[in-house]
């Protein structure tokens, strides 16, 4: 295992791993348990690949899921177990007190009593699916006595019912923050996190995918674009195949079962985070009395349930427990205080419905056999764009929409005293925005608004209730749409062609403005370095390069506007990345543009010797260790990246920071990214950040990264035959 240097328990465990026996960290399978994975084994094989990506072939679907697991584990069990120990709720067993109320709003939120008694209750066929999850993990865990789990020995099958929806933003709380519910439980008043951050944050995270159909591609057969944006390494790439009708490729949430965002020999989903409202805010009127705590429902007072939730938390080497005494009412967990009121959560953060739509999916035949998965109505945190091996493309904006009142604002609490503003069912699938076979033949989703998703063929606002679809538009989705909307002949190689446009729509608004101030200015600021530089910016064609000075410039310059342009001027106001910035650029003085300009350039040269540094010279992928939380450092090998964050409208997205460095590095962006053709035969292309493997000793570690860099993408092998042609290991789990 690799030992990280995050915490302080870490260095506990291999101390103790020194002096103690390896298995007493280890919970050792039962000799029933061990008969079961040995019988399970032999109806399993893994191809591995020459880019190390599994391919795992089972007998049933449940040996599917456990070489699947298996798989996973042998490239990166850190990370497996990780995402579980944060379901779980259980992070501050090994991080300390810090994530005490992280843990608590799991806690809150996620019931593990709820998810066993499903696990027990649950149809046999996905029984199967889990005792398989756990099983390839624990197998895995067994014939590697040397990987020391932090936290968990032993996976149990209902763990993964705790997981239901693969995506990176799966939790949703409203816009209720963690110091706010530390505020509650614990009396203290922490300092709030602004909502303005939240929306920064919000910019540079995102995915996008595009469907093509039949009218715009070279072949006539439908082609779907696959670019997720989430925190770099955050899921491998597999290919996983029964006798029983599954044979699915593409990305997995570490420990998932299903593919998250991929395709099967008949069609393929990408997901993008969606902002379309699930979750909502309850402002409950509270009453204390000598015998508890109620609050005011329907012309009655309602007892407010109270539930006990320990935490146990690492301390100077030492497990500590914490004791809170939590409330709910009928809408949830109350998260916060606002203006004397408690509020609490109404969400479906977690659903075994959402879970069995998650698989089926995977074994989707087409649009007809996709639209009923989606029918389930239990995805709460994506959109879904599709295409088919009939030549269908569509897009469903979010799927899990409770049905409301619109006379009320959903954005802000609603209140919680009357029955008004209880969710009145869920909307039909009909009835949620989405775009069937759109005459203009290109569908688009950027985390950005559905009403141009697909140019003139994309739905009309007006025919939608606001919570449905308050995503507001961004440069992504304004510079995809201009390029899929002007382009034709389409083949996969065309699709990664604009898929890696490198245009940065947002300077389209923010430069004019800087010419014109500049020239109203220059013979005042008598600055060589400004009219050097603004011949630069002037000639720019607001493309980010590795060997651009302008990139440098621009971007630097516009990080330190950022903030400003992202402040909300009034509670309520609501506008997107766009408009705020079109509003800000109007009103900017010409010294709000030109002295961050000024300062830019002066801390450039001081930086690096000179303001004149080209992109790819500070901007870097770097991977070192393979560690949860990677490290930088200047002073080892790293590649340029021209890319630039998909904040400035970048769609393959490169996110970088300083981390303490004088370069700064890649840590969010592009992650798996594939283009599919649907036809007779699938055809596809894929890249991945770095590498499959996470081990920083393996080949696959970091094979991929020069690749990664340019955007040159590598073959997918879908076809057993193709798999052999390029087979770099065969074998058997626990060989």
């Amino acid at each position: 295992m690799i030992f990280t240097k995050q915490t302080g328990q870490n260095m506990l465990r291999y101390l103790l791993l020194l002096i103690l026996p390896l298995n007493l960290f280890a919970q050792s399978p039962t000799g029933e348990e061990l008969s079961r994975y040995k019988n399970q084994v032999q109806n399993v094989n893994i191809i591995r690949d020459k880019w190390g990506i599994p391919h795992i072939y089972g007998k049933t679907d449940a040996d599917a899921v456990f070489g699947l697991l298996y798989a996973q584990c042998e490239d990166d069990f850190p990370r497996v177990e990780m995402n579980y120990v944060e379901k779980l709720g259980r992070v501050s067993e090994i991080k300390g007190k810090e994530s005490i109320y992280a843990d608590l709003q799991i806690r809150m939120l996620f019931d593990s009593v709820e998810a066993i008694k499903e696990y027990n209750s649950s149809p046999i066929w996905l029984h199967k699916l889990l005792d398989a999850y756990a099983d390839g993990i624990n197998y895995y865990l067994y014939t590697h006595p040397k990987v020391q789990p932090l936290l968990l020995s032993k996976f149990k099958p209902w763990y993964a019912l705790m997981w239901t929806d693969g995506s990176i933003g799966a939790i949703d709380v409203g816009d209720v923050t963690i110091k706010e519910l530390k505020n509650f439980y614990s009396g203290e008043k922490a300092e709030l996190t602004s909502v303005l951050q939240n929306k920064v944050d919000e910019l540079t995270t995102g995915s996008n995918g595009f469907a093509i159909g039949p009218s715009k591609t070279e072949s006539g057969n439908a082609i779907l674009y696959i670019n997720p944006h989430v925190t770099f390494y955050f899921r491998p790439e597999v290919h996983f195949q029964s006798e029983e009708g599954l044979n699915s490729y593409g990305a997995v949430t570490w420990g998932q079962i299903f593919i998250y965002q991929g395709f099967n020999e008949h069609c393929g989903w990408m997901h993008t985070s969606s902002y379309a409202d699930v979750a909502d805010l309850y402002a409950e009127k509270i009453v204390k009395k000598n015998n508890g705590i109620f609050y005011n429902y329907d012309g009655k007072q309602l007892p407010v349930t109270e539930k006990q939730i320990e935490i146990n938390y690492l301390s100077d080497g030492k497990i500590l427990q914490k004791q809170f005494k939590t409330y709910f009412t009928h809408h949830g967990p109350v998260m916060a205080a606002r203006d004397g009121n408690w509020i609490s959560v109404k969400a479906n953060n977690r659903s075994v419905k959402g879970f069995t739509q998650s698989w089926l999916r995977n074994k989707a035949g087409g649009f007809e056999d996709y639209k009923k998965t989606m029918e389930l109505l239990s995805n709460t945190s994506n959109n879904t764009v599709f295409a088919d091996d009939k030549g269908n493309i569509a897009y469903w904006h979010g799927n899990f929409m409770p049905r409301r009142d619109i006379k009320y604002n959903w954005v802000k609490p609603v209140d919680g005293t009357i029955t008004a503003t209880e969710w009145k069912g869920l909307h039909t699938l009909n009835e949620t925005v989405h775009i069937y076979n759109p005459k203009t033949g290109f569908i688009q989703n950027c985390n950005s608004t559905p009403f141009t998703a697909s140019g003139s063929s994309s739905p009309l606002k007006k025919d939608y209730p606001s919570y449905m679809a308050p995503d507001g538009e961004n440069f992504r989705g304004i510079n995809a749409s201009k390029i899929l909307s002007k382009h034709t002949g389409y083949t996969v190689d065309k699709i990664i062609e604009d898929g890696y446009d490198r245009h940065l729509a947002a300077f389209d608004i923010l430069m004019p403005p800087l010419y014109s101030a500049f020239e109203r200015k220059r013979k005042d600021l008598h600055s060589p370095r400004l009219d050097s530089a603004m011949e630069i910016l002037t000639r720019w064609n607001r493309d980010c390069g590795e060997h651009s000075v302008a990139t440098t410039i621009a971007i630097s310059w516009a990080e330190k506007l950022q903030p400003v342009i992202m402040k909300r001027l009034e509670e309520d106001d609501e506008m997107d990345q766009v408009a705020k910035t079109s509003q800000f650029i109007k009103q900017a003085s010409d010294e709000a543009l030109l002295q961050p300009l000024l300062n830019t350039l002066n801390e450039l040269n001081a930086k690096f010797g000179s303001w004149q540094t080209e992109w790819g010279t500070i901007n870097r992928y770097q991977r070192l260790t393979g560690n949860m939380t990677e490290i930088f450092d200047d002073s080892k090998p790293s590649l340029p990246d021209g890319f630039a964050a998909s904040t400035w409208g970048c769609i393959p997205s490169f996110v970088s920071k300083y981390f303490g460095q004088n370069k700064r590095y890649g840590y969010n962006g592009n992650s798996f990214v594939c283009a599919v053709e649907f036809g007779k035969k699938v055809k596809a292309k894929s890249l991945l950040t770095g590498g499959e493997s996470g081990d920083k000793n393996s080949k696959h570690f970091n094979d991929q990264e020069l690749m990664y860099t340019k955007g040159v993408f590598k073959d997918v092998y879908f076809y057993k035959e193709d798999v052999l042609k390029n087979a770099e290991r065969m074998y058997h789990p626990g060989e």
